[in-house]
């Protein structure tokens, strides 16, 4: 292996019902038709050398995911991009490409942003449960988990939760749309135990199912409680340094 590249993609429209072994198979085969030099690992079984980090749950959209890819021939970035692109179904698509020049690209994944919007919601009773929540100490939850039901502090990890409404929506069709920073703790706390939280300290229960997006992932900005872009680390234009906060507008 000669290179290693770090790709951010995202997820899409009816992709995001998509599981993530599904997109993995879905990549994969993309890199064959890309014709892209993958590197693979040794022994009896070899893998292509493709690794995940922060997958997205099923059922949620992502403009935020990340992967990192070995190679035994060095690649042009920016025709990776392009290429493995047009290899994809519409709705997975690669966003980014950079050359991985230091450390662990999953280290730096330290927090999301989260978008929720919930057709038939009230703005104003979502801004009410919001500061209940946020006013808390703790907000216990219980969710069930491969090792059955567990409970745990959804508000802990939570470092800015907003809400807000649609501009100029319909007032016979409310929307209220909720905005998170929530760090990546363990276990994690995810879009739906914060609901499940609204739920518990204000009785806020949406009519109809959340809309989930990801609209970014990276290094936390203690400073902003914003999320800095994970790949800048990586780019020679920044020198090493990080870049900008991240916010819910940027994608």
């Amino acid at each position: 292996m000669v290179q290693r590249l770090r790709v951010r993609y995202a997820k899409r429209g009816r992709l995001r019902f998509t599981s993530h072994r599904d997109i993995s198979r879905a990549i994969e085969r993309a890199v064959r038709r890309a014709g892209i030099p993958v590197a693979f690992s040794a022994g009896f079984t070899p893998h292509p050398k493709i690794s995940y980090a922060g997958a997205a749950p099923t059922g949620v959209a992502s403009e935020a995911e990340y992967l990192e890819i070995g190679v035994v021939s060095a690649c042009e970035p920016e025709r990776l991009r392009a290429e493995l692109d047009a290899s994809l179904p519409p709705g997975l698509d690669v966003v980014d490409v950079v050359e991985a020049r230091s450390g662990g690209l999953a280290d730096r994944l330290e927090c999301s942003v989260w978008q929720i919007r919930l057709p038939g919601a009230s703005p104003a009773e979502a801004e009410a449960a919001v500061a209940l929540f946020m006013a808390a100490g703790t907000v216990e939850v219980e969710r069930l988990t491969k090792k059955g039901p567990r409970r745990f502090d959804a508000r802990t990890a939570v470092v800015t939760l907003t809400a807000g409404g649609v501009p100029d929506g319909d007032p016979h069709h409310p929307c209220a749309i909720l905005r998170m920073v929530v760090r990546h703790v363990t276990p994690a706390v995810r879009p739906d135990d914060v609901l499940t939280g609204l739920r518990l300290v204000a009785g806020f229960a949406p009519p109809s199912p959340p809309a989930v997006t990801r609209l970014a992932q990276g290094p936390l900005d203690a400073r902003t409680g914003e999320t800095a872009d994970p790949l800048d680390l990586d780019r020679d234009v920044r020198g090493g340094e990080p870049g900008p906060a991240v916010h819910a507008g940027d994608h």
